[in-house]
């Protein structure tokens, strides 16, 4: 199939001009002004923005946690992520600690072989470092593509690996010219806060974000920076959500060392305000939580300054019947938030059309970076002849109305209810598929392909 998008406003992280966009097969074929070509579909996008499509390096679908398993399995995630115009995900593939790497990944490849709709891949999350698991870094660089690794410094008993554990797989990643990525968080310290705030009765959803505050995240994010800087290996710290984590990536570039950093939507247009709602705020229950006006300021700054480079959404939800599992306890509510299908154009509404960043900014931190950073580049993230015909028209003056009446997430609340948004995505390409038309889903169960990622250097 061979499709015309004509006139566009085409915005990539570097670009900005109108021109006409030829795809044939899964690629872009030509750009250029007034294409004369014939094409099976012509679509006008006089007025409208033509942009890569979104990649969203953050989800987790039907992942099992505390209990349960998130409730966005890879056909409806995928499903909701197209809907919102994000054309990639990757997914986090976590070992069972005392188990091998491969035994996660052919449990992850069972949920997500022909089912899902937009393209994926995996970051493979380490909780049991030793000599076995060290030997297959190299099959899941070489062999699988799959080129992050994953690391907590939280959940002991789970997932969490102590600073011996990651000094060794940082050596051996950097070795094999992989990416270490963590979740940075003292659980030490977090685990005393819970078990103190519930010997005391204290038992609220605000409870959860007390135990985890600021100085947890900055102090981990700070001795993980130190740990990628005497390994040398590039180093990628998910989901920033405070001043303090931010200050420790500033600090590591005073000594030249590069520290990604990805922040997610809901750190920058959502607070902790929301867990005084008494159950309630169990809806934004996740790990780091909510934290406050000034933290925001503080992402919105560093998004600008280059010190964040991707957006993402920790995309994990849990119904309502699902939280109040918690219902007595706030230590039990299943951590995660939905927003696989929001994110693009809550942060253009919030972001480009407050003022707060640039349309190439936009491009650059919902697509491009996380493309280069994860080895996709220019196969992924742009709009350039010969890259996958991944590709959104975004009309960025029609307002709308988010609400769980009408998202495609499986779960029965938004974290955004009657959240009026300006900027909506009109169409979607997929590969050179028409994916999503006047808010119809186009491509089959299947349609969305593993993608194996290249080798990083931690250059973009």
């Amino acid at each position: 199939m061979s499709i015309l998008i004509k006139n566009g406003h085409i915005i990539t992280s570097d670009e900005d001009y109108i021109a006409d966009v030829f795809i044939e097969g899964e690629t872009v074929s030509m750009i250029g002004k007034n294409l004369s070509v014939k094409a099976d579909k012509t679509i006008d996008a006089t007025g409208k923005l033509v942009m890569p499509g979104g990649i969203d390096p953050h989800v987790h679908l039907d992942m099992p946690f505390m209990g349960t398993f998130s409730s966005d399995n890879y056909e409806t995630g995928t499903g909701a992520a197209l809907f919102g115009g994000t054309t990639m995900v990757i997914d986090f593939v976590l070992q069972t600690q005392g188990k091998s790497l491969y035994n996660a990944l052919e449990a992850w490849q069972g949920r997500s072989n022909g089912k899902a709709l937009c393209d994926y891949s995996f970051h493979m999350a380490v909780t049991d470092f030793n000599d076995s698991t060290k030997a297959e870094i190299s099959k899941m660089v070489n062999d699988e593509g799959i080129t992050s690794f994953k690391t907590f410094m939280a959940y002991k008993g789970a997932l969490m690996i102590d600073d011996r554990q990651m000094i060794g797989l940082m050596q051996e990643v950097k070795k094999q010219e992989g990416m270490v990525t963590v979740h940075a968080t003292n659980g030490d310290v977090i685990d005393f806060l819970v078990a103190k705030h519930r010997a005391e009765g204290k038992l609220a959803p605000i409870y959860h974000y007390l135990s985890q505050p600021e100085i947890t995240e900055s102090e981990a994010s700070g001795r993980f920076a130190d740990m990628a800087y005497y390994t040398g290996v590039p180093a990628y710290i998910v989901h920033t959500t405070c001043e303090g984590a931010l200050n420790q990536i500033r600090t590591a570039a005073r000594r030249n060392q590069k520290v990604y950093s990805e922040t997610c939507v809901q750190y920058l247009i959502l607070d902790a305000s929301l867990y005084e709602q008494n159950f309630e705020g169990a809806k934004w229950v996740m790990s780091p939580p909510l934290r406050e006006k000034k933290d925001q300021a503080a992402l919105w700054s560093g998004i600008n300054q280059g010190s964040v480079q991707v957006v993402a959404t920790d995309h994990c939800p849990f119904t309502w019947e699902q939280k109040l599992m918690g219902k007595d306890d706030f230590s039990k509510i299943p951590n995660g938030h939905p927003g696989i299908e929001t994110r693009m154009e809550l942060l253009f509404s919030e972001g480009v059309n407050k003022g707060k960043i640039s349309q190439n900014k936009y491009v650059e931190v919902t697509s491009t970076n996380a493309a280069k950073i994860f080895g996709m580049f220019p196969k992924k993230g742009c709009i350039a002849v010969g890259s996958d015909a991944d590709i959104i028209i975004f009309d960025p003056n029609e307002e709308h109305i988010l609400s769980a009446k009408t998202h495609h997430m499986n779960i029965d609340y938004s974290a955004y209810e009657g959240w009026k948004v300006k900027g909506k995505v009109k169409s979607v390409i997929m590969r050179g598929q028409l994916a999503i038309e006047n808010n119809v889903l186009k491509v089959q169960k299947g349609y969305g392909k593993f993608v194996k990622r290249n080798k990083v250097n931690g250059i973009i």
